[in-house]
């Protein structure tokens, strides 16, 4: 791999329309407050023949900023990641849709080998898998369980939905996969505080969807869960080589899960994780 920074190689040039036969790609974005990443992420999906952002209710520049930049936007009320998505992808013109984050960049790389595969035909799939390259602190996490992390996120809408549990959803699909090579680059936690107020709340979330789902917690489950996660990110998946950030990343995966079912724990003794609405 290249030692320049990932960002560095984001510029791609235009993609141009062919002979008018190839196969629409619409890109899809669901966006809350995101001015601080939506420009370089539409930016990354130019080549798409359609770029919709599903936005709810954003109190900064975002919606502004993604029309600038040739967006179909969309304002509508937050019902989950999963249904948002699912909104955004609904109301596409196209049947392949590719799916991103804001805190997401596709790579020159990963815009030619999708560039590659359309003018193909897609052949014999209805899906791709792309591996997500995480930044974690300033470094580029490609150790641990972090890495290759491949999320489908290009299919045709026909043969695929989101779905899962949140915070995790994802898209499953009725036919064959591929998975491509370039990467899909993931801005992920803004900071440090930032990534602690989301292992609260996605722990929150995972817990009552077990608690729902008739699933139950021992004390046990404290103690060995978290020991293998660490384990497995810091010994079997090589996380040491990342630095001081791996170990804190293997520690923190070790905790999410530590919370997960301590909170689960906590609601089958009948007691609450949420403060009561004032």
């Amino acid at each position: 791999m290249s030692s320049s920074s990932p960002n560095d190689r984001l510029g791609g040039v235009k993609g141009t329309s062919g002979d008018g036969e190839k196969i629409a790609i619409s890109a899809c974005v669901i966006t809350f407050n995101e001015e601080a990443h939506i420009e370089e992420c539409l930016r990354s999906l130019d080549w798409c023949d359609e770029l919709i952002v599903v936005d709810s209710h954003s109190t900064d520049r975002t919606r502004e900023l993604a029309e600038e930049l040739g967006a179909r936007v969309i304002e509508r009320d937050w019902p989950g990641f999963g249904p948002q998505k699912e909104f955004a992808v609904a109301e596409a013109k196209h049947d392949w849709v590719l799916c991103l984050d804001a805190d997401e960049r596709a790579t020159p790389e990963l815009r030619t080998e999708i560039e590659s595969a359309r003018a193909a035909g897609f052949p014999g799939v209805v899906g791709y898998r792309i591996p997500r390259l995480s930044n974690y602190l300033g470094r580029w996490i490609r150790h641990g369980t972090w890495y290759p992390s491949r999320q489908l996120r290009l299919y045709h809408r026909a043969h695929g939905s989101w779905g899962g549990n949140a915070p995790h959803e994802k898209v499953t699909v009725d036919g064959p996969t591929k998975n491509l090579n370039g990467d899909l680059l993931h801005y992920t936690y803004r900071s440090f505080t930032d990534h602690q107020q989301k292992i609260d709340s996605y722990t929150t979330t995972m817990a009552e969807g077990l608690f729902e789902r008739g699933k139950r917690a021992s004390a046990l489950d404290l103690v060995t869960h978290p020991l293998w996660r660490f384990f497995s990110f810091y010994i079997l998946r090589r996380g040491f080589l990342e630095g001081w950030q791996g170990f804190l990343l293997a520690y923190l995966t070790a905790h999410y899960v530590r919370m997960k079912y301590a909170k689960l724990l906590i609601l089958q003794r009948g007691q609450k994780l949420r403060d009561d609405p004032r």
